[in-house]
């Protein structure tokens, strides 16, 4: 004869409150998902500058950018902002200027050569 097989634990309900912390989460959780791919469309687009006016490779590109980033303690996506409206003419902040020089300098094989 068999033996009756165990019933199968119920989920346990979520409370109203467990409901509203879940939906919080999630809509933190998108907000910080828009930010970030709104981040990583800025510094593309800063690559993509200094792809043109750098003439440098799209890998270098990204590592001019976050060298930069290491070296002046400013964020990656803060200076990738900075490069864009460099390329609509605004000056840049003397620090990342002189960063840039020197990035585009270690990178650039046309400067280099």
């Amino acid at each position: 004869m068999a033996s009756p097989t165990p019933a199968e634990p119920q989920p346990a309900r979520a409370t109203a409150h467990e409901r509203d912390a879940e939906l919080e989460r999630m809509r933190a959780e998108n907000r910080q998902l828009h930010q970030t791919l709104a981040s990583h469309a800025v510094v593309d687009q800063a690559i993509g500058v200094l792809v043109v006016l750098g003439h440098v490779h799209p890998d270098d590109g990204y590592t001019v950018l976050r060298e930069i980033s290491q070296h002046t303690n400013i964020k990656l996506s803060a200076v990738a902002e900075h490069v864009l409206k460099h390329a609509q003419g605004a000056a840049l902040p003397d620090l990342i200027t002189s960063e840039l020089h020197a990035a585009l300098a270690r990178h650039s094989p046309r400067r280099s050569a």
